[in-house]
């Protein structure tokens, strides 16, 4: 989750915190799109319709070929571009609010007021609801990878909508905006946070939560975690709450997902530097050490303010964590909590359907702000493989790849969480770079490198630094500096690995200071934008990346690449900008999640829009990707200020037909579109709705009128008029698979 425009107030959302002079992209690509042969692809004949019931027909979607026509993926018109603050799907479609922030997980609490009164957030759904996935539910309520009408949705609860330190919504007066604030409001807004397991069913074709159920929890930033995997017990995880360094507090700044071929769920920490603060003086107190470089290249200089002011609650522990500044006297930090952030910005497994056993955060796969986590393709006798994006500005592309080979039996183990421990624990991780000819490498983080053993810009102690500072360990080893990788997803057809680059404002011709990079083969354009009279500059579209790893696999360490699409306006240049000649049905800006159906294949691609969103709200595409290495050259030419010239040389794809690519959803005013699962028939999908309203002015909070977006409540769900992330399930009239 970020916004692509620049502002002069801190954005937590929006990190830039890499300085090394790695270089970027420099070469020549290839993109072609094509249609996959294993699917087929079509162009139905409706239209839109608002969230609510639908009576109208779709095309196709029966599974008896003997009695109805043929299914055509894409087989509906695309949604038309929208400002209303509503979620609009295809005519032929429904969809439904399932499960909004504030909703109730078991009886013992309350319905949910949303005048700002509510507490209990325990026992709630959390806020700013993102990643997500499906666990099915057999009748005997076991893991069942069949179910399509019970089953478990764990969701990522990521932030909550603040303008100034107050998550303003959750409070009845709008909250405190100066410091100190009250601990009461602290506590709601923490509760907030984190992880909802929670069980929905299909019952008389309807579909809802089901309250009370024994498999309802949540997991907040006060939770309890194993540290797990080669950073337990290092000294950089050593705090006051765990002086052995094998556990911590909760996870924070849920934002993508995976999951794992054992039925286990995985949740990325992304943007969680912005929680904590320290003093003016803080590098002093630490002896101007190597965890002063640290600090600063994972966003947190010394005076940096924290984005709620949770530490100004009291003296209790539970406030004071939030410090992460040298208060105490001890040498390795167990008397304070100096070392609290190594223990955010990991991969963190849960069962979902055990809460009973601890969540572990799985340091193996390193540390930095994560999105989700996509596997490849398990292969038995082959290593797991997962691939890992850091969402921030010129950060890096990673994979893990484990040293236990993939067995069956594992695919239904007795322990779930064990598994984990097998497949997640021992490992490499890698960092991509990708080279002029197409082709790129990803290079081992490990200490027996000696780039990174001999590093000059930070000294590191073992192989359990490396992890807890991938980021450097990156910066040493001479990693492509990317325009935010942010979701990443696995093409079921082919195992080639997608990658959303959301946006870069720092992308310039003319780089000035070390946080603004030149624009290159894979990330090649560099124009303004203009938002009404407000210019948005550098890359403020993204795309979308794409590789192909070789014979060998996941473990392989070669691999070719491509881009996909272009994010731009239909109206844009087409030879600077619009690249991809998308069209007003097909186009976009920052692409942030990226999902495929694991039913059909479609490649789902969500918006987390700042730079196109006074021309309509956030969306959801969906596509038919074609592979790697399939397109046609281009060279994009730049004056630069001294009048020299600079080309940029990429291949471009082939332009996306209406069969290979359509809008299919919009949603409300102020709003992301992210996190997706489905039902393993493909013909229930969720999805979330984040933030809407995010825009509203915490001074109107009194005033619904002045509110810029009432939904869910306009549509018909739940008390109140303030707006509520919430779930969304989304099916065909006609009973097909989704996107049919």
């Amino acid at each position: 989750m970020n916004k692509s425009t620049e502002v002069a107030a801190v954005d937590f959302n929006d990190e830039n915190s890499n300085t090394s002079s790695n270089p970027t992209f420099d070469s020549v690509l290839a993109a072609r799109l094509s249609r996959r042969g294993l699917l087929r692809g079509g162009v139905g004949t409706v239209g839109t319709a608002l969230l609510g019931g639908f009576s109208v027909a779709a095309c196709g979607g029966s599974d008896d070929a003997a009695t109805a026509p043929e299914e055509k993926l894409l087989g509906f018109n695309a949604v038309a571009k929208s400002l209303a603050d509503a979620v609009i799907v295809p005519a032929g479609y429904t969809a439904s609010v399932l499960y909004a922030l504030g909703d109730p997980l078991s009886a013992a609490t309350g319905a949910y007021k949303n005048d700002g009164t509510d507490t209990g957030f325990e026992d709630r759904a959390g806020d700013h609801h993102d990643g997500m996935e499906w666990f099915g539910l057999s009748s005997d309520g076991k893991l069942s990878a069949t179910a399509t009408e019970r089953g478990l949705l764990a969701v990522n609860h990521e932030a909550t909508t603040d303008e100034k330190l107050s998550s303003f919504f959750m409070h009845a007066n709008g909250g405190t905006s100066t410091l100190p604030r009250p601990a009461s409001e602290i506590d709601k807004e923490v509760a907030a946070h984190g992880i909802s397991v929670v069980e929905v069913k299909k019952t008389a074709g309807k579909w809802a939560t089901v309250q009370s159920s024994p498999f309802n929890f949540r997991l907040t930033p006060l939770s309890e975690i194993e540290i797990s995997g080669p950073a337990r017990g290092s000294a950089l995880m050593i705090t006051k709450f765990s002086p052995t360094g094998t556990k911590t507090r909760g996870t924070l700044n849920n934002c993508g997902t995976g999951k794992t071929p054992w039925g286990t769920f995985l949740t990325g920490e992304e943007n969680w530097f912005g929680y904590f603060t320290r003093s003016s003086t803080d590098d002093a107190a630490r002896g101007n050490d190597k965890s002063v470089t640290a600090l600063n290249r994972y966003g947190r200089a010394q005076g940096a303010a924290s984005r709620h002011g949770w530490e100004s609650g009291g003296s209790a522990d539970k406030y004071a964590r939030w410090i992460n500044g040298k208060l105490g006297t001890s040498a390795n930090g167990s008397d304070d909590y100096r070392n609290e952030m190594n223990g955010m910005g990991f991969i963190v497994e849960i069962d979902p359907l055990d809460k009973s056993k601890s969540a572990k955060k799985r340091t193996g796969l390193g540390r930095f702000a994560h999105e989700s986590a996509a596997f490849g393709i398990p292969v038995v006798g082959q290593p797991l493989v997962v691939y890992m994006g850091d969402d921030a500005r010129n950060e890096y592309m990673y994979k893990y790849v484990s040293t236990a080979l993939w067995s069956a039996a594992d695919a239904n183990p007795a322990d779930r969480m064990a598994t984990g421990d097998k497949y997640l624990d021992n490992g490499k991780l890698y960092v991509a770079k990708y080279n002029a000819d197409g082709s790129g490498q990803w290079i081992e983080l490990t200490i027996a490198n000696a780039a990174i053993a001999n590093y000059a810009g930070y000294k590191f102690a073992d192989q359990a630094d490396v992890l807890v500072n991938a980021r450097i360990a990156g910066d040493a080893v001479g990693a492509t500096k990317m325009d935010r990788p942010e979701w990443g997803g696995v093409n079921p057809a082919n195992g080639e690995i997608y990658q959303t680059l959301t946006n870069n404002s720092n992308r310039r011709v003319d780089p000035s200071g070390s946080s603004q990079v030149a624009p290159d083969a894979a990330n090649p354009r560099v124009y303004t934008d203009m938002k009404g009279s407000t210019a948005q500059l550098g890359n403020p579209n993204g795309h979308l990346l794409r590789m192909k790893e070789g014979a060998a696999g996941g473990s392989a360490t070669s691999f070719t690449w491509d881009i996909y699409l272009f994010g731009a306006e239909s109206g844009a240049d087409k030879g600077m900008v619009n690249i991809s000649s998308l069209t007003a049905d097909q186009d976009f800006s920052s692409p942030d999640g990226l999902v495929f159906s694991p039913s059909t294949g479609i490649c789902w691609i969500q918006t987390d829009d700042g730079a196109y969103t006074d021309v309509t709200n956030c969306m959801m595409l969906a596509a038919i990707p074609g592979k790697v290495g399939d397109g046609a050259k281009k060279t994009l030419s730049y004056t630069k200020a001294d009048g020299s010239k600079l080309d940029v040389a990429t291949n471009v794809g082939q332009a996306p037909t209406a069969s290979t690519l359509k809008r299919f959803l919009v949603g409300p005013v102020g709003c992301e579109i992210t996190g997706l699962c489905e039902t393993p028939d493909g013909k229930a999908m969720f999805v979330n709705i984040q933030h809407p309203g995010e825009t509203t002015s915490q001074a109107n909070i009194g005033d619904p009128a002045k509110y810029t977006s009432q939904w869910p409540t306009n549509a018909g769900y739940g008390a109140g008029k303030r707006p509520r992330s919430a779930t969304i399930v989304i099916t065909k009239n006609d009973g097909g698979r989704i996107g049919s």
